[in-house]
């Protein structure tokens, strides 16, 4: 061949790979839908202006949700006094106002003997014009009473709270009832979303003497916005976390440490001890117990933030409990495939769901009975009460009463909660209290334990109190964070713990989540209705809703299946998930959002679903792969 046709067939040669190259390479459509489908990674001006959306739909909902509670409550008033004297009236209107606060003012009006009475009279008083438009509001429930309308009046300001009128007439039209209720839930919730979603600085600083320090380098940062809390670590200035290499120390080396940085008696929990300083600094510690002590470890005292009659059925269809706010605002359950999933298990009693977070409200009337006697670890003795609203959201998530016609239906039916407070008033708690709140849990009990809290900074001390709990077979679940942010989130990011970021009503990731490559599952974390303290009911939005979904999950499977270990609860509720964003493990859903129906079917022994056996397949093979020590 001449070169001159050599150089044509290379030429030739050489455009036929390009071309062929072109075309293997070229995404197909399906890999474009895929692409396309991507989650939108918002920049902060963006992230802040979702957020406000969230907070202001989260709002929004709950007000909804009480005033629909708050009919049922009249209504049934009206039906249980039905041809009653009027002691045993007044009586029952002072028993439903003792256990709903937000009831300000009730009024009876008997249209036979044109008598009314009002139990806690005394309106709140306001400028003239506010108090106009409250007669006017009253006026009008009275107007369309006498006319057989029910009535529920707009908001309207008094002095600087809200209320509102509500009003209903019995079915005979003898009897009607108008009640004044009170919204401070709605600015509770506001308060509480702004710092759950970090939207404001949480915590300040200076409070508590609590500084910031950068979750990569430690170095000293400044948290100015909402945004600035995705960089940063809380952490006690004063305060040191020390495990000494050999053990404990003496009390003679205890009182020698005592002396030189000037302190009382160190806390202990675990081989770890906490020294509070009078004199000396985060840096200054570390340095002094660095040079004379030479520990294992050493690191800041870091704070943890929030990151919200039994009915069987033993058919194949879907269950659908009678609570009050189910079928409106629970979208979240029948997502998740929860309704299918309780005719293969609704729990058992057996099986403890530990809730580390703020306490829980033991007196709420759709958790009576699902609680176990708690622990504080903030202050020793006392009850583990819920003074902040996150613990009772998380609690109601997990195991609110089903079918008893009030509020929310729970994920689980029968299994247990133990409420363990381990965050403060402000809604933040240290390493020694979050610690010592898993420990607790995990030496009383609990197979499951849910943290809807988290930081930035790793911390060799609480990660000591995770393992604990690991090995002591508990399924450790937490919420990943809610900043938008990749940065690993703590305790989410440990190994030992399943990390969980939130979706929303689409099966989209929430725009708040925190996402990367330590995210096992996703649930729902948008607008999640569930108890709140005061007999209440809130709509929150957060991946702190989104944890207590898995952590239900795992109480159920155990239930089930109480021969599995955690890993293997872990690794059933992983391989079960739907796929969502890309195909395989993502990081912004893990292996996508958990399908309780399909993980207890699997659980039960079942065979996996053909649509997941590809991927149930990849896991199995991935697994051989690992006890073999080879890999690709």
């Amino acid at each position: 061949m001449s070169r001159k046709n050599m150089t044509a067939a290379g030429l030739l040669t050489a455009a036929f790979t390009v071309i062929l190259l072109t075309f293997l390479l070229r995404p197909t459509e399906e890999t474009k839908l895929k692409q396309a489908a991507l989650p939108a990674v918002p920049n902060p001006p963006q992230e802040k202006t979702i957020k406000k959306t969230s907070l202001v739909q989260d709002v929004s909902a709950t007000d909804r949700l009480n005033r629909t509670d708050v009919s049922k409550h009249l209504r049934t008033m009206l039906a249980e006094t039905h041809g009653a004297l009027p002691k045993d009236i007044s009586a029952y209107a002072k028993r439903l106002q003792q256990g709903h606060g937000h009831i300000t003012m009730l009024m009876w009006i008997d249209y036979r003997s044109h008598k009314t009475s009002t139990f806690k009279s005394a309106l709140p008083e306001g400028t003239d014009q506010e108090n106009k438009q409250l007669v006017k509001y009253l006026n009008t429930a009275k107007a369309a009473l006498k006319g057989h309308q029910s009535y529920e009046s707009p908001s309207f300001i008094i002095g600087d709270k809200k209320y509102y009128f509500t009003a209903q007439r019995d079915q005979e039209g003898n009897i009607g009832v108008i009640a004044l209720i009170s919204q401070n839930i709605l600015d509770r919730v506001a308060d509480h979303q702004l710092k759950n979603l970090r939207l404001i600085p949480y915590p300040k600083e200076g409070k508590y003497r609590v500084e910031s320090v950068h979750a990569d380098n430690l170095k000293d940062i400044t948290v100015k916005t909402g945004h600035d809390n995705e960089n940063a670590s809380h952490f006690y200035e004063n305060e040191i976390v020390v495990r000494f290499k050999n053990g404990h120390p003496t009390p003679g080396q205890l009182q020698t440490i005592a002396a030189d940085i000037r302190c009382k008696q160190p806390r202990k929990l675990g081989y770890a001890y906490i020294f509070r300083s009078d004199k000396m600094n985060y840096s200054q510690l570390k340095t002094y117990f660095t040079n004379k002590w030479s520990p294992e470890y050493t690191e800041p005292h870091y704070m943890y933030l929030t990151n919200e009659t039994p009915y069987e059925n033993t058919g194949s269809g879907v269950v659908t409990p009678n609570d009050l706010l189910f079928s409106t605002y629970q979208w979240n359950l029948p997502a998740i495939e929860t309704e299918q999933g309780w005719n293969l298990s609704k729990g058992s009693k057996e099986v403890v769901v530990a809730v580390v977070d703020t306490g829980v409200q033991a007196g709420h009337p759709d958790l009576q009975g699902q609680l176990l006697t708690g622990y504080n670890a903030i202050s020793s003795g006392s009850t583990p009460d819920d003074d902040v609203g996150h613990g009772t959201h998380v609690a109601g998530i997990i195991g609110a009463v089903i079918n008893n016609e009030e509020g929310v239906a729970g994920i689980s039916w029968y299994n247990k909660i133990l409420p363990v407070k381990a965050l403060d008033n402000s809604g933040a708690g240290t390493t020694y209290s979050v610690a010592e709140g898993i420990i607790w849990a995990a030496d009383n009990g609990a197979k499951v334990i849910n943290l809807s809290l988290g930081n930035y900074a790793d911390s060799q001390f609480l990660h000591d109190a995770i393992k604990y709990a690991y090995d002591r077979d508990a399924v450790i679940v937490s919420a990943a964070g809610n900043d938008n942010t990749e940065r690993p989130g703590y305790p989410a990011a440990y190994e030992e713990v399943l990390a969980v970021a939130a979706t929303n009503s689409s099966g989209e990731r929430a725009s708040f989540s925190n996402y990367g490559d330590y995210i096992d599952v996703a649930a729902p974390g948008e607008s999640i209705a569930s108890t709140y303290p005061d007999n209440q009911y809130a709509a929150l939005s957060g991946t702190s809703m989104a944890s207590p979904h898995v952590a239900a999950l795992a109480g159920l499977v155990r239930s089930l299946n109480p021969a599995l270990s955690n890993k293997e609860v872990m690794e059933l509720m992983t391989a079960n998930a739907v796929d969502l964003g890309e195909a395989g493990h993502d990081k912004y859903y893990g292996w996508g959002q958990v399908d309780i129906y399909k993980t207890l079917r699997a659980a039960s022994g079942n065979d996996v679903p053909l649509q997941l056996f590809p991927q149930h397949v990849g896991r199995q093979l991935k697994n051989m792969q690992q006890h073999t020590g080879t890999a690709q």
